[in-house]
């Protein structure tokens, strides 16, 4: 897709809640009738239209209403008590100030907040807000570039979605087996989410830098491209030393550039051996083999992990043990299925990193098979588990089972290692060598 000159907008989804508080500082008018608004409001719905009130007024709209600030220079609006982190160990709320437009969309949730935002603008925001601001000019522009043509793919496959005459089916349910990926589809309302799920995007809240803004500004308008069409570029924290198939993780379609690569400097594909393999993967997951991403440094570190990420140490190769009560708990609790007591979690599938595709669980009452790699991950954790590139060992301890999970890696693995591509930076690559790295047959283009 071939872009004007002109700078794309995306509609991010903030919050969705019963009530929004919202302060705008300068002044806001209602697109359509012209009114303005400024200082501390409420907004709500009743009988499905929209209710923006204050200390003296009620304004009263249809099922959408869109404010401009008429200075978009200095008017910006802060909404309170916005959740970042959702179901994440450093889920918080906080107060989160934007620029650009804002939009309240009635829907049978309640009321949702989305800012009307410049493209170029979104991305200095998720760099600042997936990392640190403080990384390398190479991470960064990397990020940038990432960010851009994951966001600009993710409009494209949105109104795809919304143009097919079938519903997007992200699911296969039965009596024995639940198969579910988690993507950004369901998001009818708007282009993104601000959280986790899509890209983190906390507007002008999280302080920015120059050299943020630089890489941005370096790097706009350049894109990953495949075959001539935008790369639905992916990342995540640390891919444990090898990336995944983007078809093991999301809907089964492959990808050229989002296959199999070693996070090294070395790039022979055999160096692990076939992760599929129940004892391949098992070696590798045990072993600490050389890679970008595993690294100790914190300064290195800092770069890329926020103040709430830095909690976390083991991401690299971790291991968490479960009583089979309290594993049985949790999951009854997670997954709202009564398994009875839970006595083996059996690997069924791996892609080509050793992250499980598939899980058997068996107890009791009921065994089932789940998948894919998030569903797996957020059954066996009160949030989520760092990935599901695990191997299983059990034990008998005072009479009881316990379960001891061995593991590699932070999150999904697929595209960009996030921790890798800071150690790549902090080595001097530049950020076309990073990109190129992960992304593997891919090309930059500037496509405005």
């Amino acid at each position: 897709m071939d872009y004007p000159c002109k700078i794309p907008v995306v509609n991010v989804g903030i919050i969705t809640a019963a009530e929004i508080r919202i302060e705008i500082t300068g002044a806001y008018k209602d697109k359509s009738e012209g009114r303005s608004f400024a200082g501390k409001m409420t907004a709500t719905t009743e009988n499905g239209r929209i209710v923006i009130s204050d200390d003296m007024n009620k304004y009263v709209f249809e099922n959408e209403v869109l404010l401009e600030p008429e200075n978009s220079e200095t008017g910006n609006f802060r909404i309170f008590k916005v959740t970042i982190g959702i179901g994440f160990h450093w889920q918080k709320e906080e107060d989160q100030v934007f620029r650009g437009g804002l939009k309240f969309k009635a829907n049978a949730s309640g009321i949702t907040a989305i800012n009307i935002i410049p493209v170029e603008d979104y991305l200095i925001s998720v760099i600042s807000s997936e990392m640190s601001a403080t990384s390398s000019p190479g991470l960064l522009k990397a990020h940038a570039v990432i960010s851009r043509s994951w966001l600009l793919a993710q409009i494209e496959k949105g109104r795809d979605v919304k143009g097919n005459k079938e519903p997007y089916r992200s699911s296969w349910v039965s009596d024995d087996e639940i198969v579910r990926w988690y993507d950004r589809e369901d998001h009818t309302d708007f282009d993104v989410c601000a959280d986790d799920h899509c890209q983190r995007y906390q507007g002008i809240t999280r302080a920015s830098t120059r050299a943020v803004e630089e890489a941005v500004n370096h790097t706009s308008g350049e894109v990953l491209v495949s075959e001539d069409q935008l790369c639905d570029a992916r990342f995540s924290k640390c891919c444990g030393g090898i990336t995944e198939k983007f078809e093991h993780v999301w809907e089964p379609k492959s990808h050229p550039y989002l296959q199999r690569v070693y996070d090294n400097e070395e790039t022979r594909p055999d160096q692990a051996g076939d992760l599929s393999d129940e004892k391949n993967a098992r070696e590798w997951i045990l072993s600490s083999p050389p890679a970008f991403c595993n690294n100790s440094d914190k300064k290195v570190l800092s770069q890329v992990l926020n103040d709430y990420d830095q909690t976390t140490h083991d991401f690299f190769r971790w291991t968490i043990t479960f009583e089979s009560d309290s594993l049985s708990d949790l999951v009854r609790s997670k997954t709202g299925i009564d398994f009875g007591r839970i006595n083996d979690l059996i690997p069924m599938e791996r892609g080509v990193s050793g992250r499980l595709i598939k899980l058997k669980i068996t107890g009791t009452k009921k065994t089932m098979v789940i998948g894919k790699e998030l569903e797996i991950r957020k059954a066996l954790s009160a949030s989520h588990l760092y990935s599901s590139a695990f191997v299983v060992d059990k034990k008998e301890k005072d009479g009881k089972v316990e379960f001891m999970l061995h593991g590699a890696g932070w999150g999904h693995g697929v595209g960009l290692c996030q921790i890798g591509a800071a150690v790549m930076g902090a080595k001097g690559y530049d950020y076309k060598d990073i990109l190129l790295h992960y992304f593997r047959g891919a090309a930059i283009s500037k496509r405005y």
